[in-house]
């Protein structure tokens, strides 16, 4: 592939990535279930690595597409991919356009669709081959296809909103322009672009819907015609994709387990994902948060989507690499890690580039008016000093305040969720960031590992200390300080963990003393509730604890069987 389609390609997702969360608050087509970020976040990440096969990435493309926006999206792709060369870009995203309207059972205009056909009308006019061109007109012709999406479906008009589907193509297509032109640092923000269109109307009502929204991928025989027509009859909002050996579906479906049992008695189902949309639409009605500050934070802190999403945090993704598999950390299903972890495959962890996270300071500080961002310790990753570089020359208003926790995992998610807290009774944003200093001086954290060998695996420990540890069953215990992580203890068995927890406790606080106290698991979720978590209620019955799956960057360096403990005094 041609270097610098693929270095607009990345470009293209890392804006996906930035923005994401806008796009999920105006997802109201087809239904009010406020995933199109998230969607095309997981659908579009094989971009970011792709095999020198495009083959071979079209279909991970396939694999990894969820939702109607990331398979139409997709599709789409798989025709732009066939480019070899800037010159033939033209022809390929025909290809793509033409590719993705034949996918869907019930194609509409006012969706992604209408920008696929708007770039195919610019996209004849441009010699993507002359550097430095001004590409302002096809940006302006992008631009006019998402607005016009109200025009075509009045769900969008009674919002007040786009398509969410379509702007995430724009936003998408932007970076991968902006980048072929060699002006990868001219983006308008999308707020000042679509003002006006970016917030769902208070008057907005969506009803309730019961279902579940499938994507699933099934081997093709030799009737693929056949077993389109038949997989068509299955939902409504149907997408079917033909590729090689398989069928990629997605649709939406009453019951699901009627209609898994229907679809197995004639197709080969490889895998199938789904959401609950019932769910899904609900919490679309509770997602509006306002505060007199947002809070922004990274995901190495144990927040997980969901809880940003209800809280209005904005959420800072690492990756996580398995195999050909990466993923936004809070994506990536943590069964599924912790899996591969205990069959000793390799497993990775990785930074957003820096562009992706100079997007996403971007992103907020063009949507809220005060923003504190808590990010993970310094000593942990180069996160701070990348934000305070990017403030210095992007916010002369100094809107943006940017505290180093000196933590990560546990110990910054429970700063987290103790400032939101004391955020949501407070109109003063200066009140809250002095709150957020004394969290960070007052929070402890302990982290009971179960094995040695994936510290050692991650460079942390050397690889003889790690085989004698585990051979003589040493369980560490570490806490995460400014300095980095520190062993603070070693006890034999599980039960010495849960002493060695209590014992703590026990020095900083008294029986009555107010306490927020955030237990974490790795793979071992119904031990830590069980036997952790009623052991410190038994002792502290005035403790509010949390129960929360460990941050998966944490989960990779120290492994499955892990668990925290963190806490917050005086709470």
């Amino acid at each position: 592939m041609d270097g610098n389609i693929q270095k607009g390609l990345i470009l293209g997702v890392e804006r996906i990535a930035a923005w994401s969360d806008l796009l999920d608050a105006i997802n109201v087509f087809p239904v009010a279930d406020g995933d199109t970020g998230r969607n095309l976040m997981t659908s579009l990440v094989p971009l970011r690595h792709p095999d020198k096969d495009r083959q071979k990435t079209i279909r991970r493309l396939l694999f990894s597409a969820r939702g109607n926006s990331g398979n139409i999206a997709a599709r789409f792709l798989s025709g732009l991919l066939t480019a070899d060369s800037v010159d033939i870009l033209p022809q390929a995203a025909g290809l793509g356009r033409d590719r993705a309207w034949k996918a869907i059972n019930d194609p509409v205009p006012g969706t992604m669709l209408n920008v696929f056909d708007a770039l195919v009308e610019i996209m004849q006019q441009y010699d993507f081959k002359k550097p430095n061109q001004d590409i302002s007109n096809v940006i302006n012709h992008l631009e006019k296809a998402v607005r016009s999406t109200p025009d075509f479906l009045p769900r969008l008009k009674d919002a007040g909103v786009v398509d969410s589907g379509a702007l995430g193509m724009f936003i998408f297509l932007e970076g991968f322009l902006r980048s072929l032109a060699g002006k990868a640092d001219q983006f308008q923000p999308v707020t000042s672009v679509f003002k006006g269109l970016l917030h769902v109307s208070p008057s907005f009502c969506e009803h309730q819907e019961e279902g579940y929204c499938i994507d699933l991928v099934v081997r093709s025989g030799d009737k693929a015609s056949e077993e389109i027509q038949r997989l068509s009859q299955y939902g409504n909002e149907v997408v079917v994709i033909p590729h090689q050996d398989i069928l990629k579906v997605h649709l939406h479906a009453g019951d699901r387990d009627e209609t898994k049992k229907g679809i197995e008695s004639f197709c080969d189902v490889v895998q199938w994902t789904d959401d609950d949309l019932g769910k899904q639409i609900s919490r679309f009605r509770q997602s509006n948060v306002h505060r007199c500050i947002h809070i922004m934070t990274d995901a190495a802190g144990s927040i997980t989507r969901e809880d940003a999403r209800e809280l209005g945090i904005t959420l800072l993704d690492s990756y996580i690499t398995e195999g050909d598999k990466c993923l936004p950390e809070t994506l990536f299903p943590p069964y599924e890690l912790y899996k591969a972890m205990r069959k000793g495959l390799k497993v990775s962890t990785s930074q957003a580039s820096v562009f992706e996270r100079h997007q996403h300071y971007q992103s907020v500080l063009n949507q809220y008016d005060r923003i504190l961002y808590l990010c993970v310790g310094s000593v942990f990753t180069g996160n701070y000093n990348v934000a305070m570089e990017w403030k210095e020359t992007n916010d002369p208003s100094d809107r943006l305040t940017v505290i180093d926790t000196t933590a990560a995992s546990g110990r910054l998610g429970t700063i987290v969720m103790a400032v939101e807290r004391y955020l949501s009774g407070t109109d003063d944003p200066d009140s809250v960031i002095e709150f957020a200093k004394m969290a960070v001086d007052k929070c402890e954290e302990y982290v009971f590992l179960d094995r040695l060998q994936y510290l050692a695996a991650g460079g942390r420990l050397s690889r003889p200390s790690a085989f004698f540890g585990d051979l003589l069953r040493m369980k560490p215990v570490v806490s995460p300080m400014a300095e980095g992580a520190k062993k603070v203890g070693v006890v034999r068995n599980r039960k010495d963990q849960i002493l060695f927890a209590l014992d703590r406790l026990r020095v900083s606080l008294s029986k009555d003393s107010p306490v927020l106290i955030m237990l974490q698991y790795s793979d071992n979720r119904s031990w830590v509730r069980d036997m952790v978590m009623k052991e410190i209620e038994r002792h502290y019955p005035l403790a509010d604890i949390i129960l929360q799956p460990i941050s998966l960057t944490s989960g990779v360096h120290m492994g499955p069987g892990t668990w925290s403990m963190a806490f917050l005094p005086d709470f």
